[in-house]
């Protein structure tokens, strides 16, 4: 029976929507742990560190995140890790995530003045004292505005985790789109909400990136 796209229909997609956002926030933490550690192998003294945390950034920044999502989702499962499409799409969120966190974080690691550092070091300060206390603070303060600006495309990077059966906004709206026939009504509704939601991500980044430069 074909239904007319109105506000329980939109209710759906709302709700869709709600897990859209769940799987931002967790791909997004989960990215962001993993995200620190390869930028700080990618800043280390090791060379081996250096390279390695190098071919990871590669790999993801290189290859499609639909590409990544497949593998996870079809590939682990070869290897006997059977996985729910929760917890796939979550962890291909976040080894993306964490190749492009772990790369816009090492340019804030870079930026921060090599004379604080060595400051640091001649105080005594250990390596890790000095990251914590010295570098860290300054590099993710340097590095927010970009930060929040891979957060939304993060989100809208979602979208692709409909391909393979998770229910957020834009299957909700493919469901949605199936039973009312109005595809163009549907999708400007799920269109509208992922702007809700980048929106306030997008102004708060503009926002930092001003006031770091009044700053600077």
């Amino acid at each position: 029976m074909i239904r007319e796209f109105g506000f329980p229909e939109l209710l759906f997609v709302l709700e869709g929507a709600r897990w859209t956002i769940l799987l931002s926030a967790l791909a997004f933490v989960c990215g962001g742990a993993l995200g620190l550690a390869v930028a700080l192998a990618r800043t280390a003294r090791s060379r081996e560190l250096r390279w390695g945390a190098t071919v990871y950034i590669q790999i993801f920044q290189g290859t499609p995140l639909l590409i990544q999502l497949f593998f996870v989702f079809f590939g682990l499962p070869l290897l006997g890790l059977q996985l729910n499409v929760w917890l796939a799409v979550t962890i291909g969120l976040a080894l993306h995530a964490s190749g492009y966190l772990g790369e816009i974080w090492r340019g804030g690691i870079q930026a921060v003045p090599a004379g604080q550092v060595e400051a640091a070091r001649a105080l005594g300060l250990g390596y890790r004292s000095v990251m914590i206390d010295v570098v860290l603070p300054q590099a993710l303060r340097i590095s927010l505005p970009a930060t929040v600006g891979f957060l939304v495309n993060l989100v809208k990077g979602t979208a692709l985790a409909a391909l393979l059966g998770l229910t957020e906004a834009t299957r909700a709206g493919q469901l949605m789109s199936n039973i009312t026939f109005e595809p163009l009504r549907v999708y400007s509704a799920v269109g509208l909400v992922y702007f809700a939601i980048c929106l306030p991500l997008t102004l708060w980044s503009a926002r930092l990136e001003r006031r770091l430069l009044r700053r600077g």
